[in-house]
């Protein structure tokens, strides 16, 4: 029976170190996985919430519509309306009753998709309630460049993993640059001589149990196959080097690109809600107009399907909004403030 034990082998050592370094890449693409669930069910579930609020206030469309479309026809029977305006209300009607058809699709899918990410049981409801100020207060939109920059680095794990690449190749190489040195191993041998041969006739001291232990020491003095392996290892290191390289820079731009993503949201956001209280503003003005008896029916509910396009245009450019701060969240390594 033979026995080897490497005492030292510098070569081996930096493989060891290189596939741990490696196998840290492993937790990392279960830690990108997760992150991608967490920003595909935040979306879902933003995207119902707005679908719900934009078909309440839809219903409260068709109720104004269909109004208007009775006053409009009464108005056309006692020959004070042309008949294009009741082709008109006819028109608006069927528009918001198509939008709402579509909303109530899109609404059966994202429950659908809900259900999938959370495994929430078919036979029970869904309830969505969004908090912006959690958004808000997990990243602050007006973080310097910089700073929103130094977190994308230091959380991206596509930064991460080619860290760990290079330092696999750094031990790789050191390994290699290693094997110029002399191996040690411990080398032992067990064995158990049969008497079927006549040892105990010809040799005075004869043991049947032997055990042989010694020291093995491999010195090269020449090895070209110790050169190539550390020209190889160079080269990958070099590599990885420039791999690194290339995905923080590519990491900068790609922030960069979501922070302005994130301001021109917000942008929108606040043109949608001041063009929503306008029209908040301008229905109050009618209905006191109305109580005083200036002001139709007809304009009233007109005034009334104008906030609520408003208010569905500024869901719309809430949702987005949110959608660019879950995506900034993301490179920046900060859903844990909002999904510890």
């Amino acid at each position: 029976m033979d026995y080897s034990q490497t005492l030292f082998n510098p070569l081996l050592k930096g493989d060891q170190r290189a596939a741990e370094e490696r196998a840290k890449n492993q937790k990392l693409e279960m830690d990108r996985t997760r992150d991608d669930v967490i920003v595909r069910a935040a979306s879902v579930y933003l995207e119902l919430s707005k679908v719900r609020h934009s078909l309440e206030l839809l219903r409260g469309e068709q109720s104004s519509g269909a109004k208007i479309l009775e006053l409009v026809r009464a108005r056309l029977a006692a020959n004070q309306e042309l008949p294009i305006e009741v082709t008109r209300s006819e028109l608006m009607v069927a528009r918001i009753q198509e939008r709402i058809i579509r909303l109530e699709d899109r609404e059966e899918a994202l429950e659908a998709q809900l259900r999938d990410l959370t495994e929430i049981p078919d036979g029970q409801a869904i309830e969505v309630q969004t908090d912006a100020a959690a958004f808000d207060a997990a990243l602050a939109t007006d973080q310097p460049d910089s700073e929103i920059v130094s977190l994308a680095l230091q959380n991206d794990r596509s930064v991460a993993e080619a860290e760990n690449e290079r330092a696999a190749r750094e031990h790789l190489l050191r390994g290699a640059r290693w094997s110029y040195f002399p191996t040690v191993d411990l080398v032992g041998q067990y064995s158990v001589l049969s008497k079927f041969n006549n040892y105990d006739e010809f040799y005075k001291r004869f043991e049947r149990n032997n055990v042989n232990i010694g020291l093995q020491v491999t010195i090269p003095l020449f090895s070209a196959k110790t050169s190539a392996n550390v020209a190889l290892a160079k080269n990958q290191l070099n590599a990885a080097e420039l791999l690194l390289g290339n995905k923080r820079q590519q990491v900068r731009l790609d922030v960069r690109q979501k922070a302005r993503s994130v301001r021109e949201r917000e942008a929108v956001r606040e043109v949608a809600r001041l063009d929503l209280r306008l029209a908040q503003e301008t229905l109050q003005l009618t209905q006191a107009k109305f109580d005083e008896g200036r002001a139709t029916l007809q304009e009233i509910e007109q005034a009334r399907l104008e906030e609520s396009d408003k208010w569905v245009s500024f869901l719309e450019a809430d949702f987005a909004r949110e959608q660019a701060h879950l995506t900034l969240l993301q490179a920046t390594g900060q859903l844990a403030k909002l999904f510890p």
